[in-house]
């Protein structure tokens, strides 16, 4: 070898190392598969895995055809969620096989990608400066660490590769900064079996594959069964898909039925079978069978647009014969409603970006529906999260806790509010507690659960009950008491249309009980304008047929607050606690 050849590898051999070992001194590191407790989302069978970032049980390897088992180990539509406070966060990690494909990016195929989510629950996309080599490294610098609410740092998701096996990953951030894995959610997921495109083929960056899209869309779990040129509605992929209790369940199988490999009759029985196995097994679960999307050249290619066109055919035959027969809570995405056009794939079969986004927003709009999680104009009625009392307590893991306690019992009254209610008192316990002593005489005894979150909104109160909060119980009465905190940023106008929106998917959830809504509670200098809201509130009620009361007139001097019943002009203290608990004690349902 040349000996300034070797000079210069040697060279360069010993300056990666250097790096290495200086980011190994300054950078606190962590692995997922590592973690304590699961934080690897996407996985129907976390604790079954043979690798940590499979996607199919262990045990499928005797049951699945091998290329499905192959394609297994593909990282897809999986991710893991932190908090972290750092301006730097550094990934690197190694994957098994090529890195690229000809018709998809390095990126695309191998590469990660990741999210924020800020405390007004908007999604942020962060660029990161990236290398490819035996071990891949991304680098996201400059972030601004924390929003304007408290300096915790923000919340992430890092979609892992699409195409890919992940070896081993590594996610650092300098010492000193705060880093923090957050659990799975225990929310159902959406569970998509399919063909390439289900799989990512061929998004730029793990983050646009239309599943990922739709993630964040519904801000749900979602488990991709996507495997390449091998979805063919197998009877051992739908037995497996029929033991996961789904939120809805998703069949994009067509693309990969088109080529001759059965007849028109076999594919009609793969189709009649996955649809009555799901429903023998998961007897309430919706399913969604999608259409085969089409071919960005069909309009000159006649055999290929025939391609399609037979496949769609027998799958809305299959349909129809299903309704037909009484099989209810079955669906169809058409591909007119997927809406692809010619710009839409990068090589006539699998979507570009803009043909995942398309694919993404069929997927939601269809979803909404199935799902009864409709959305309106206003911010009010768009559901979403929020992270705005990190200093206090983790809205996320309240969510949890929630989802926990009511599987295990069963609320007789659900309070459902902001601050104002989370800091009453009752369970689950809250950090904060200025009226626990009125809480425990007149609420505790009627088996009330207090389902308040410290500065939430409308729409957080709206995304809490589209996700799951509400469900697998009947409660005997709802009470909301939600408002105030949107009094800053929305109109009166705002308010009523976001309230209307709840009350009716509160009224979707618990078709049995009895829903309060009760009148804004007054708050210094703001008095006037309640007064007015309330107003708007009361005649909503009338409209929507439920109940309503107006606790805050307890805590009114003439037309402005009485102080000596608030801690700080909104929150009430002890003794106004005690008044609006005996006032609303007429109005809550004793059996």
């Amino acid at each position: 070898m040349n000996v300034k050849i070797f000079l210069v590898i040697s060279y360069l051999i010993f300056q990666c190392a250097l790096v290495r070992s200086q980011e190994n001194g300054n950078y606190t590191w962590w692995n997922p598969a590592k973690n304590d407790f699961p934080v690897i989302e996407g996985q129907a069978w976390p604790r079954e895995v043979k690798n940590p970032y499979d996607r199919l049980p262990d045990r499928a390897e005797k049951t699945v055809r091998p290329r499905v088992w192959e394609l297994s180990h593909d990282a897809a539509g999986l991710s893991v969620s932190f908090m972290a406070n750092s301006p730097e966060i550094v990934i690197r990690y190694k994957v098994k096989n090529s890195q690229a494909f000809p018709h998809m990016p390095a990126t695309g195929v191998s590469g990660v990608d990741l999210y924020a989510v800020n405390s007004d629950g908007d999604w942020i996309w962060a660029a990161g400066e990236y290398t490819f080599g035996d071990t891949i490294t991304y680098r996201f610098k400059g972030i601004n660490p924390n929003d304007a609410y408290h300096q915790h740092g923000r919340r992430y998701k890092l979609y892992l590769p699409l195409y890919n096996i992940v070896e081993w990953l590594e996610i650092g951030v300098p010492k000193g900064m705060s880093f923090v894995p957050l659990p799975l959610s225990k929310e159902k997921p959406i569970v998509v079996y399919g063909t390439s495109i289900v799989q990512g083929a061929a998004a730029s960056r793990p983050g646009m594959a239309w599943t990922a899209i739709l993630n964040r869309k519904m801000e749900r779990p979602l488990i991709n069964l996507g495997f390449s040129g091998n979805a063919l509605l197998d009877k051992e992929i739908i037995d497996l898909m029929s033991e996961i209790e789904a939120k809805v369940y998703v069949l994009d199988c067509l693309p990969n039925l088109v080529y001759g490999k059965f007849s028109p009759a076999e594919i009609k029985d793969k189709i009649l079978y996955a649809v009555t196995k799901l429903r023998q097994q998961r007897k309430f679960i919706p399913i969604l069978l999608i259409q085969h999307d089409g071919y960005a050249d069909a309009e000159i290619d006649t055999n290929r647009k025939k391609l399609y066109t037979d496949v769609n055919n027998i799958q809305e035959a299959a349909f129809n014969q299903l309704k037909a027969a009484g099989v209810t809570n079955i669906y169809l995405l058409s591909k007119d409603a997927i809406g692809q056009t010619t710009d839409c794939t990068v090589d006539g079969t699998h979507p570009s970006d803009l043909g995942m986004m398309h694919y993404a927003d069929a997927g939601e709009k269809i979803l909404r529906r199935i799902l009864s999680e409709p959305v309106g104009f206003s911010s009010t009625a768009r559901p979403c999260t929020q992270n705005r009392d990190a200093n206090t307590y983790d809205w996320q893991s309240r969510h949890n806790e929630l989802l926990s306690a009511g599987k295990a019992t069963q609320p007789c009254i659900v309070f459902i509010g902001n601050s104002i209610t989370h800091y009453w008192g009752g369970k689950p316990a809250a950090p904060i507690s200025r009226g626990s002593d009125s809480w425990d005489k007149y609420l505790e005894p009627l088996g009330v659960r207090n389902f308040g979150f410290g500065w939430d909104r409308i729409e957080n109160v709206l995304w809490r009950v589209y996700h799951d909060e509400l469900d697998d119980y009947t409660a005997r009465q709802v009470v909301i008491l939600i408002g105030t905190n949107n009094l800053s940023v929305n109109s009166n106008a705002e308010i009523i249309e976001g309230l209307k929106l709840l009350v009716n998917a509160i009224k979707e959830r618990q078709v049995k009980t009895d829903i309060l809504l009760l009148g804004i509670l007054p708050r210094r200098d703001k008095e006037k304008r309640i007064l007015q809201l309330n107003t708007g509130i009361k005649a909503l009620t009338k409209v929507l047929h439920i109940k309503y009361a107006d606790a805050g007139k307890t805590l009114l001097e003439s037309t402005k607050i009485n102080e000596q019943l608030f801690v700080d002009g909104l929150h009430p203290n002890a003794e106004g606690y005690r008044r609006v608990a005996q006032f609303l004690l007429p109005y809550l349902k004793k059996n």
